[in-house]
C-alpha cells in the first residue's frame, strides 16, 4: 500500500497543511508515523488521490452541502471540542490526559467555559438510574423553563447547572454534594467501578459536532429552553447508529459465546451487518477514548477474544462502544449501563453546544434539495 509524505500529499491536493490535517482528523485520509522519522507522518496515497480527483472539478454548491453533512467538511464554528491527529481535545486540552484525574463536574466547567467547579444534584434521588426518568424530568422542564434567547451567558450557565442537576437526579441518584461517578457507582452497588466510571464520563462528555450535539444546537438556535435542547440530544443519542451502538456489541458477544468469536464475526460480515464494536471514521488509528478506558480494567475473556479476533479480521481497532460494553461486563453493571453513562456524560456537551449556539445568535435552517414530483405551476393571474 503506497504512502506519501506531507509534501507529496499537499502537492497532489493543492491545499494548505491545515486542510490536510483536517482531512486526517475526519478519517478521510489515513495516516501513520514515518518509520524513518516518527515525528513525521505518511499519508495513504489512495485516499489522497480520491480527494484530489473529487476537488479537481468545480462542484455545485448543493453537492458540497450534501457531502458536508456526511462526515464531510465543518459546517459551523465551535470552540468546544475537536479531533486532531487521532486525539480528542476539550477547549484545547487533551481529553484522555484530562480524564486521568478530572470529574464530570470539572469537565462541565471546562466545556461551559466557566471557571467554577460544578456540583450537580439538588436532592437525593430515589430508585435506580433510569433513562425513562431522565426523559420525563426533562420534558417536565421544557414548558416551564424560559426561552434561551435574550439571556446572558452567566444566566444560561446557572440554568445549565439546574438542567444537569435534573438529569443527574434521574441517571445518577444520590447525595447532592457527592461527585456523579460516586453516585453512579453507589446506585449500582459497584464501588470498585467508581474510577472507571469517572474516566468514562469525562471521555464521553463531548465529541465535536456529532448527531446529538447537532440536534441540540438546532433546537437551541430556535431559542428553545436549554432543557429542550438537551431533550433533543438525548432522543438522538438513543439511535442504534449513535449512543445505542453498545447493543450491537452485546449482540456480537452473545453470538460469539455460542459460535466462537471468529464464526460470529464471519457470519455478521457475510450477512452485511455493521460491526459496531470496531472502527471509527475520525480515528483511523484507533478510538483514543476506547484505548484510554480499556487500559484501566481487565477485559472479560469473551471480550478479549472478540477484540483480538475482530481487529485481525476487520482490520479496525475496537471503539468506545466496545469499551463501554466491556466495562459494564467487567464490573457486573446493569444491562443498560452503557447508555446511562453515555447520556449522563454527553448532557454536559449538549449544554455547552446549546449555549455556544445561542451566543452566536444564528438560526440553523438549511435548504432542502427538492426531489419530488414536478410542481404544478399556476398559469395566468
Amino acid at each position: 500500500m503506497p504512502w506519501l509524505t506531507a509534501e507529496e500529499a499537499l502537492q497532489a491536493l493543492k491545499t494548505k497543511p491545515q486542510t490536510l490535517y483536517a482531512n486526517v482528523s475526519r478519517g478521510r485520509i489515513r495516516a501513520k508515523p514515518d518509520p524513518a522519522d516518527p515525528r513525521r507522518s505518511l499519508y495513504q496515497a489512495a485516499d489522497v488521490q480520491r480527494l484530489a480527483e473529487r476537488h479537481a472539478g468545480r462542484r455545485k454548491a448543493e453537492t458540497v452541502a450534501a457531502e458536508t453533512i456526511r462526515w464531510g467538511d465543518p459546517v459551523l464554528s465551535s470552540a468546544i471540542s475537536t479531533i486532531i491527529a487521532g486525539r480528542l481535545f476539550y477547549r484545547g486540552r487533551d481529553a484522555a490526559d484530562f480524564a486521568e484525574a478530572a470529574t464530570l463536574e470539572q469537565t462541565a466547567a471546562l466545556l461551559w467555559n466557566g471557571a467554577e467547579t460544578l456540583f450537580s444534584g439538588t436532592v437525593a434521588g430515589n430508585g435506580p438510574p433510569s433513562l425513562q426518568a431522565a426523559f420525563l424530568a426533562l420534558a417536565g422542564r421544557v414548558t416551564a423553563d424560559l426561552p434561551s434567547l435574550g439571556r446572558s451567558q452567566a444566566a444560561l450557565r446557572r440554568e445549565a447547572h439546574g438542567v444537569l442537576s435534573t438529569i443527574a437526579d434521574a441517571l445518577a441518584p444520590g447525595p447532592a454534594a457527592q461527585p456523579l461517578h460516586l453516585r453512579l457507582a453507589a446506585s449500582w452497588e459497584r464501588p470498585d467501578a467508581a474510577d472507571c466510571l469517572r474516566r468514562a464520563l469525562v471521555l464521553l462528555a463531548d465529541h465535536e459536532l456529532n448527531a446529538s450535539a447537532f440536534a441540540a444546537r438546532v433546537t437551541a438556535s430556535a431559542g428553545a429552553a436549554l432543557s429542550a435542547a438537551v431533550l433533543s440530544g438525548l432522543a438522538t443519542l438513543t439511535g442504534p447508529l449513535h449512543g445505542a451502538a453498545w447493543q450491537g456489541v452485546d449482540a456480537l458477544i452473545e453470538s460469539s459465546s455460542t459460535l466462537g468469536a471468529e464464526q460470529a464475526i464471519r457470519r455478521s460480515l457475510v450477512q452485511g451487518n455493521h460491526l459496531s464494536a470496531f472502527g471509527h471514521p475520525l480515528y483511523p488509528d484507533g478510538d483514543i477514548r476506547a484505548l484510554a478506558l480499556l487500559s484501566h480494567f481487565s477485559l472479560p475473556p469473551q471480550f478479549a477474544a472478540l477484540r483480538e479476533t475482530g481487529e485481525e479480521m476487520v482490520g479496525e481497532k475496537v471503539n468506545v462502544d466496545f469499551a463501554l460494553s466491556a466495562m459494564a461486563a467487567a464490573f457486573g453493571l446493569p444491562h443498560e449501563a452503557p447508555i446511562i453513562i453515555f447520556s449522563l456524560a454527553r448532557s454536559t456537551g449538549w449544554l455547552a453546544h446549546a449555549m455556544e449556539q445561542i451566543e452566536s445568535g444564528e438560526l440553523i435552517r438549511p435548504r432542502a434539495r427538492y426531489a419530488g414530483p414536478a410542481p404544478q405551476m399556476r398559469s395566468g393571474p
